[in-house]
């Protein structure tokens, strides 16, 4: 009886213990450039997904170096409303450091960027560039 009563006192503490502690902040983006390039959806443009993913990203962000803080891909799946069509087919996202490195990585790298467009849309990326406040 006395081990039913301990085990259950411990496990009461652990619970409290556990959902008395708060979780820890992700880490903060605040400040970060961020070069979103946007894939607008129109009739008979396509988007290869899988070339994107394992080729064309990872060979941007080679050329980023330690500026490059992370990169994501987003696939559009829907709009907004219910009876609103997709306005992007993907979106790809790099988190940099520094604008002025960022764009000295890129110059030299442009024309092999853009001749690789071929290999996964037929579509032009609009590119916009922000910084993260929140």
């Amino acid at each position: 009886m006395k081990s039913i009563l301990l085990l259950s006192f411990l496990f009461l503490a652990t619970c409290f213990i556990a959902f008395g502690q708060k979780k820890q902040p992700e880490k903060s983006e605040k400040g970060l450039i961020k070069i979103s390039i946007l894939y607008p959806y129109a009739e008979g443009k396509t988007f290869n997904m899988e070339y994107y993913e394992t080729k064309h990203m990872p060979m941007v962000a080679g050329y980023l170096g330690s500026n490059l803080v992370k990169y994501t891909i987003e696939k559009g799946v829907s709009g907004g409303a219910p009876d609103q069509s997709l306005p992007f087919m993907a979106v790809g996202t790099f988190y940099v450091k520094n604008l002025s490195e960022y764009q000295a990585a890129i110059a030299p790298n442009i024309g092999a960027i853009r001749a690789d467009f071929a290999n996964y849309t037929n579509a032009v990326p609009t590119i916009f560039v922000s910084e993260v406040i929140k």
